[in-house]
């Protein structure tokens, strides 16, 4: 009979990996791929765009009842929201900006949206940052804004197919 002697190692098997404490990894940054207002779709988010603001409309500002340093949430004192229409020279389409955002959406601005999704309102798209987004204001673009596409007054409905 012949037996195996599985207890043996080599010398190979019983060094370990070293692994040097300052070991670092770089982190390789994607470049943005910009797309443009005419290719948005229902339901799609981490866009990013170089648009124009055409207009923008203070839709709510309201103050907060308890404006005192004592509330529990910063920034509670009050809400503003405003609809911007932006665009490029695929279309437009509006920009529901809150907050902060609001003095960065002046008409007349051209403006990098990073990370935008689509929200739907009512059956049509609006374009929205939320606070894993960013908005920079940039220098002024040289493409004229194509007006009389605006993806905003196009109405969808939900439709279920059974087969």
């Amino acid at each position: 009979m012949a037996t195996v002697n599985d207890t043996k190692s080599t010398e190979a098997d019983t060094q370990q990996p070293t692994q040097s404490a300052t070991t670092t990894t770089a982190v390789v940054k994607r470049k943005p791929v910009f797309v443009k207002v005419g290719d948005l779709k229902p339901g799609t988010n981490g866009h990013t765009l170089a648009v124009k603001v055409l207009s923008s409309t203070t839709v709510l500002d309201k103050k907060g009842r308890n404006t005192s340093s004592f509330s529990g949430r910063p920034g509670a004192a009050n809400t503003r929201i405003a609809e911007c229409l932006i665009g490029d020279e695929t279309g437009t389409i509006l920009f529901t900006a809150r907050n902060e955002q609001v003095d960065l959406m002046k008409a007349g601005t051209t403006v990098i949206i990073r990370n935008a999704k689509i929200d739907m309102f009512k059956g049509s798209m609006r374009l929205a940052v939320d606070k894993w987004g960013r908005i920079e204001v940039t220098e002024p673009a040289s493409f004229t804004v194509k007006e009389d596409n605006n993806l905003s007054l196009v109405e969808y409905e939900l439709v279920n197919v059974t087969e």
